[in-house]
């Protein structure tokens, strides 16, 4: 998809002069009557379920812990519900949307509901999985700046490492996620769901889950839970970014076939010797290293290949 700025427009708002400076969120009724004015229905394709309730809006906002003047990132802002959260404390945003008529609409909705908001705001119709530094203003390639999203369940995961790999002056997250994605994405090494997920993300910094969240305050109701993951990055001269991808790979390797041993899981890429430089015992199984064991072994790997 090619990538349209969208600048905020000014509508006809509903406010009286009196309540032009005030803020609303967007409840039940709001988000059913803008998706019929603008004739938008939510796909399963793009994975879109709208927050319908304020009280989560503004739970979210408060643990992403941003405020006033801070340089914040949405991913699918769909109809506006986090938007308007997010302006609402004074954060300057940019929204990445992928539905050319989700992101046609969502600058007469921020009009509409908050005037002051609708200056900070810069749309974006782009797939976040292709987003670049050329797609966002200046800002976001020279200060740091905070992630807060409703992420689509079947693409979450994905869109959090390709934006961490791709944008290093982003430095904190908080989304919204299924429950399982979530528990994946915080686990520890030696438990049942510790993946390539909870490998990759440790890499980049420390994640905590931030609060549960029901299926009623959705629409459409998905048929899972969804929880909230904060994560913080680590500095930049904690990892050497020159071995990601060979760390990323190995780490593939290792979680292909859970049960093996290192030793088996790893033939075609790290010797006996590899091994004993690392200090970590061949016979153990991936799911039991964390990053910087991993991180350790593929240095040893290469110092044996030399």
């Amino acid at each position: 998809m090619t990538e349209t700025s969208i600048p905020a427009a000014h509508v006809t708002s509903k406010v009286t002069p009196a309540e032009e400076t005030q803020s609303n969120l967007l409840g039940a009724a709001d988000i059913r009557r803008i998706a019929a004015e603008a004739g938008i229905s939510p796909t399963k394709k793009l994975g879109q379920n709208f927050v319908i309730d304020p009280g989560t809006v503004r739970k979210i906002v408060r643990e992403s812990g941003i405020g006033s003047d801070d340089l914040v990132l949405e991913v699918g802002p769909g109809l506006g519900s986090l938007t308007l959260g997010i302006l609402e404390v004074g954060a300057h945003l940019t929204a990445v949307e992928i539905d050319p008529p989700l992101a046609a609409r969502l600058p007469s909705t921020v009009s509409e509901y908050n005037r002051d908001g609708a200056n900070r705001l810069n749309i974006v119709n782009q797939d976040a999985l292709l987003l670049q530094d050329t797609n966002l203003p200046a800002e976001y390639g020279t200060t740091d700046f905070t992630l807060v999203a409703n992420l689509p369940y079947n693409v979450a995961t994905p869109i959090l490492l390709t934006l961490l790999e791709r944008f290093p002056h982003l430095t904190r997250f908080l989304v919204m996620v299924q429950k399982e994605v979530a528990d994946r994405l915080v686990a520890s090494p030696g438990t049942k769901i510790y993946g390539t997920p909870s490998a990759k993300l440790a890499w980049y910094g420390t994640a905590k889950r931030a609060g549960t969240i029901g299926r009623n305050v959705f629409w459409p109701a998905p048929n899972v839970d969804s929880a909230l993951v904060l994560f913080t990055r680590d500095k930049a001269e904690a990892r050497d970014t020159n071995s990601r991808a060979s760390v990323f790979d190995l780490i593939d390797a290792a979680f292909q076939q859970r049960r093996k041993t290192l030793h088996a899981a790893l033939r075609q890429r790290v010797g006996d010797q590899a091994y004993a430089l690392s200090g970590i015992d061949p016979t153990r199984r991936g799911e039991t290293l964390g990053i910087d064991e991993f991180m350790r072994l593929n240095a040893a790997a290469g110092r044996a290949g030399e």
